[in-house]
């Protein structure tokens, strides 16, 4: 997809958790980081979301076909682990069971893992052994500020030489003191746009030899299970993505980040189109790796039901190893509320799922009124989207 089509982010940018039976909060005051809530932002806690009857559970799938694992941002402080409760609950105790969040990327020492928010998601990943934690981390520093492509080539360059091995030995280190050594690592993402310094496209040569650097030496950390997930965004963008892939070595799993966007495409040009849908899973299955969807949502073309149902199958069908719905404004359905109609589609299709047996309905957990957590303004305003 054109890059002007394709969402700017800032750090901060946002959590996503995955939801599953869980109430305990890691105790202490959360990182000052903001998070883009949408519309969600002016209202409390969605305790009156639901209305009308729930919908009827779907049938449970074949014993044989395995679920894919669900999650969905929420916040990205103790907040977010709160109201995993309540979404699991208008969700029919769904059990959905990734959690997700970003590194800052402005600066090494945060890309190093320095960030207190990794304490909270790294006690909820432990609670439970069939949980997945994804952790995207920036390959430069500066990740956001426009760099120029010549800063970028010779910063990749750098890179590719070896200057930035210690900043990711940090890294991994500190991971593995949390105890999250099987940690989802999407390193790079979107590589493939303009957005972010790490791009791929000044120089992909070096940026897969870059690549390649970094996670030898993540690997190189004794007690480490990461698995790092290649994620371009749909499409071709300012570069095909295929360019940019450093090859099976060093690639565990392949994602997309796949919006319903440009305005005007339908879901079936969306698989079709160079470097879609189709490409991604096609691609995959030639290098034998698993497929993954760290980031997908409405977007462009509002609130439409056909995408987030077409999408749900695209799910089942290809079962990738996790997934992650961006639940803020415009791209949300929870709490979002502008798009009641793909939300409807959303709630009834996972209502009630669990793997790979019968779970509880989690109680939802009181937030806590004495740490009020400060709103910030809306991601994906009109300053806000492309390039």
């Amino acid at each position: 997809m054109a890059a002007q089509q394709r969402r700017h982010r800032r750090w901060p940018t946002y959590v996503a958790v995955g939801i599953t039976a869980s109430t305990a909060l890691v105790p202490g005051p959360g990182p000052a980081l903001s998070a883009g809530v949408g519309e969600a932002a002016k209202t409390p806690v969605p305790t009156a979301t639901v209305t009308g009857e729930p919908p009827v559970s779907p049938a449970s799938p074949a014993p044989s076909a395995p679920l894919p694992a669900y999650g969905a941002y929420l916040h990205y402080s103790p907040r977010g682990v709160a109201l995993t409760g309540w979404l699991s609950r208008w969700l029919g105790g769904a059990d959905l069971r990734v959690g997700r969040t970003y590194l800052p990327g402005d600066r090494w020492s945060n890309i190093e893992g320095a960030p207190r928010f990794l304490d909270y998601w790294s006690a909820w990943r432990r609670e439970r052994a069939d949980r997945i934690l994804v952790l995207n981390v920036p390959m430069l520093e500066r990740n956001e500020e426009s760099v120029s492509d010549a800063e970028v080539r010779d910063l990749l360059g750098r890179g590719a030489a070896g200057a930035f091995d210690a900043h990711y030995r940090r890294l991994a280190e500190r991971l593995v003191e949390l105890r999250v050594p099987d940690t989802v690592l999407v390193l790079g993402w979107e590589m493939n746009g303009t957005t972010y310094t790490h791009r791929c496209g000044p120089d992909p040569q070096a940026w897969k030899t870059y690549w390649d650097r970094i996670v030898t030496t993540m690997r190189s950390v004794a007690g480490q299970k990461f698995r790092f997930d290649f994620a371009p965004s749909r499409g071709r963008d300012a570069i095909p993505w295929t360019e940019c892939y450093p090859g099976d070595d060093t690639v565990d799993i392949i994602g997309m980040d796949a919006y319903d966007q440009p305005q005007g495409m339908s879901f079936d040009e969306q698989v079709t189109e160079p470097y879609g849908l189709q490409k991604h899973v096609d691609f995959a299955r030639e290098h034998g790796k698993p497929v993954s969807y760290p980031e997908w949502g409405l977007f462009r073309n509002g609130d439409n039901a056909e995408y987030m149902r077409r999408m749900l199958a695209w799910i089942d069908q290809h079962k990738p190893l996790y997934n992650t719905l961006t639940d803020y404004c415009p791209h949300g359905v929870w709490r979002c509320r502008r798009n009641p109609r793909a939300a409807e589609v959303y709630r009834s299709e996972l209502f009630g799922r669990t793997e790979p047996g019968p779970m509880p309905v989690p109680s939802p957990v009181p937030l806590p009124q004495h740490t009020p957590v400060p709103l910030p303004r809306p991601e994906c305003s009109s300053l806000d989207l492309g390039d």
